[in-house]
């Protein structure tokens, strides 16, 4: 199986823990998989609320940078609705700058957070442009000045390097994936968020059949799971119980995804709005090695992705770095055993 892993972290402040021990489980999470081999390391941007620290993945990712080695470090992801692209650019050229061809910027259009922060990170300004045009003006800044015609033709966001942070595109929806495959970037669908299936199957085909005829060349679409590996089905049972997924519809027609009844309340109260709520299971793949490597073997020939990314909410840290060791190892270990019974089973028949 060939497979490029990551980790998505979200900087969860767990009961007991203040943000300060989050964010330290953070740096030991990414020091961690740099060893292991582990491709990238990305983390989250969270607003307003007690139980994730990671409210600025860009002051973040320079600490990550510098607490690591090789392993590539990006954004998984920067909400751009809330921000200009071309102070976007800069924070990035900056971070590219400083470890070239490491830096990775993840984009997303989730408002990351409740209406009231939303409002507050705009700071009264009037409704953002289109996401389309951010995303083209973002990697415009990211790659050069601006060129003749554009409003601010010659505006560079310095400073310019020559391995500026690649590129990506999150979503939990076919929207997301389309937009995904007309600007030609790389996309995330993060099913952890989204466990509907017809959506992520939809979502992916749409993004690949609609990325080759557009630019002609292969897509590269990656999947963002939720994975826990546990000493024993019953360990997975009892794990299993603490994920949820509460989907949120606003009577404007507003759809986020939330992880309680609580915050979906919260969340409608704040929007004044009525609203209605769809709870599901978490899309969690859970349980002992072997029943892990199944699933994940199943979901890459399902959708046909070489990159996923993989996020464990798990409170006990030593268990959450138990897992993400077993994951890289279970795969490097089975596919190594593989390879070497094959070749001497062609020694035996030769």
């Amino acid at each position: 199986m060939t497979l490029t892993m990551g980790i998505l972290d979200q900087s969860i402040v767990f009961p007991g823990q203040t943000p300060g021990e989050a964010l330290r489980n953070t740096v030991r999470l990414a020091r961690l998989a740099d060893r292991l081999g582990y491709a990238r390391y990305w983390v989250a941007e969270h607003h307003d609320g007690t139980q994730t620290a990671g409210s600025a993945p860009e002051v973040l990712i320079g600490h990550l940078l510098a607490s690591t080695e090789r392993i590539k470090i990006g954004s998984g992801g920067v909400m751009l609705q809330h921000y200009s692209a071309y102070k976007v650019a800069e924070c990035f050229n900056v971070l590219a700058t400083l470890a070239p061809g490491r830096v990775e910027l993840g984009i997303g259009r989730a408002p990351g957070g409740l209406p009231r922060s939303t409002q507050a990170l705009r700071s009264g300004k009037s409704a953002p442009p289109p996401l389309a045009e951010q995303v083209d003006d973002l990697r415009r800044y990211l790659h050069g000045p601006a060129e003749p015609g554009h409003p601010l033709a010659g505006l560079q966001a310095a400073p310019l390097t020559e391995q500026p942070a690649e590129l990506y595109m999150l979503g939990t929806s076919v929207a997301s994936a389309r937009l995904a495959a007309d600007k030609g970037l790389p996309y995330v669908f993060a099913r952890f968020i989204n466990s509907d299936h017809e959506t992520a199957r939809e979502a992916i085909d749409t993004y690949r059949s609609h990325f080759l005829r557009t630019h002609g060349r292969p897509p590269r679409p990656m999947l963002a799971l939720a994975v826990i590996i546990t000493e024993d089905e019953e360990e997975a049972e009892s794990l299993k119980g603490q994920h949820q997924s509460v989907r949120v519809t606003l009577a404007g027609g507003q759809t986020v995804n939330v992880g309680s009844l609580e915050q979906a309340e919260e969340y409608a109260r704040q929007a004044g709005e009525a609203y209605t709520t769809e709870v599901r299971d978490a899309d969690v793949t859970i349980g002992t090695e072997e029943r892990v490597r199944a699933r994940l073997l199943e979901l890459q020939r399902e959708f046909g992705v070489d990159e996923m990314l993989f996020t464990a909410i798990i409170g006990d840290y030593a268990k959450r770095e138990r897992s993400f060791t077993r994951l890289i190892r279970l795969f490097d270990t089975a596919d190594m055993a593989g390879k070497q019974a094959a070749g001497e089973e062609g020694q035996t028949c030769g």
